[in-house]
C-alpha cells in the first residue's frame, strides 16, 4: 500500500513514537491526522508540517472523540493507515502493597481502558471508516497498526494492569486481522521493548545509562524513529498481517 495520497490517523500523534510517524507519513506524501490530549504540541507539529497534517483534540477511550477524529482524516482522503500509539499515566505498583492492601481496582481499570479499551475503540471506528472505502487494485482497503509491548509478554515486577492490558492487545491482533480481512483490512501490533521519548524527562544520558545496558544488541534504548520506520514498512507491506512484531534488541524483561 502506498503512503503517497493516503489519508492516515495517529493515535498519539504529538508523543515520542507517534511524532515520528506523522513526520515519516507525511514525509511519504500522505494526509495526517495527529489524534492527541496535547493541544500544545500537536498543533505545533501540525503548523510544522503544513497543509496535509492537521490537529484534532482526542481522546482515545471517548468514542464520540474518536469518531470526529476518523471523519477528519476521512475528509482528507480515503482512510488507509491508522496507527494506534497513544499513551496514558501507569502508577507502577505491586498487586498487593507491603502493608498488604491490595492495588486500587480503579487505578487497574483506567489502565486497561486507556491501553486496551482505547485502543479497541480506535481499530474498531478506523476500521468502519476502511471499509466504507473502495479497494485499490489490490484489494486492499486499509491497515491498523495497534501497539503493545514487551511488557504484554514478561511483564515486570509492578507492572500487573499495563502487562494485562498489552497482553490484551496482543491477543486481540490476530482475531482483530481475522474478522477485518474479508474486506481487505489488515490488522498488525508493533511490541517495543525499552524506547527513549519524552516520557523518560529531558536527560537521555541517564536514561540510557538506566535502561539500555539491558538490551543486549545494540547495548542502547531504542529510538523513536526506528518504531515509525517499521510502521512505514507494515503500512507499504501487504502481506504483513495478523502479527505481532517486537522490536526490542532482543532483550526480555526480568524480576525487577
Amino acid at each position: 500500500m502506498d503512503l503517497s495520497g493516503a489519508s492516515t490517523l495517529v493515535t498519539g500523534g504529538a508523543g515520542g513514537f507517534g511524532e515520528q510517524t506523522v513526520r515519516r507519513f507525511a514525509a511519504a506524501g500522505a494526509a495526517v491526522v495527529i489524534a492527541d490530549l496535547d493541544e500544545g504540541r500537536g498543533n505545533a507539529l501540525a503548523k510544522d508540517l503544513g497543509d496535509r497534517v492537521r490537529f484534532e483534540r482526542t481522546d482515545a477511550t471517548s468514542q464520540e472523540s474518536v469518531a470526529a477524529a476518523v471523519a477528519s482524516a476521512s475528509e482528507l482522503g480515503p482512510l488507509r493507515a491508522a496507527v494506534i500509539v497513544h499513551g496514558g499515566p501507569v502508577v507502577g505498583a505491586r498487586i498487593l502493597d507491603r502493608s498488604g492492601a491490595p492495588y486500587s481496582l480503579d487505578g487497574f481499570r483506567r489502565t486497561i481502558e486507556i491501553f486496551l479499551t482505547g485502543t479497541f475503540n480506535v481499530l474498531s471506528q478506523a476500521a468502519s471508516a476502511m471499509a466504507a472505502t473502495e479497494p485499490l487494485d489490490s484489494g486492499q482497503r486499509g491497515v491498523v497498526i495497534t501497539t503493545a509491548s514487551i511488557a504484554g509478554f514478561e511483564g515486570a515486577v509492578g507492572q500487573s494492569d499495563y502487562s494485562a492490558a498489552k497482553g490484551g492487545v496482543i491477543g486481540l491482533n490476530l482475531t482483530a486481522a481475522r474478522d477485518l480481512s474479508p474486506l481487505g483490512i489488515r490488522v498488525m501490533s508493533i511490541a517495543p521493548g525499552v524506547f527513549y521519548t519524552p516520557a523518560y524527562g529531558p536527560d537521555e544520558e541517564a536514561a540510557q545509562a538506566r535502561w539500555g545496558a539491558g538490551v543486549p544488541n545494540p547495548k542502547r534504548m531504542g529510538r523513536a524513529e526506528e518504531y515509525a520506520r517499521l510502521a512505514q514498512h507494515i503500512v507499504e507491506n501487504d502481506y504483513l498481517n495478523g502479527e505481532v512484531i517486537r522490536i526490542d534488541g532482543a532483550q526480555r524483561f526480568n524480576m525487577r
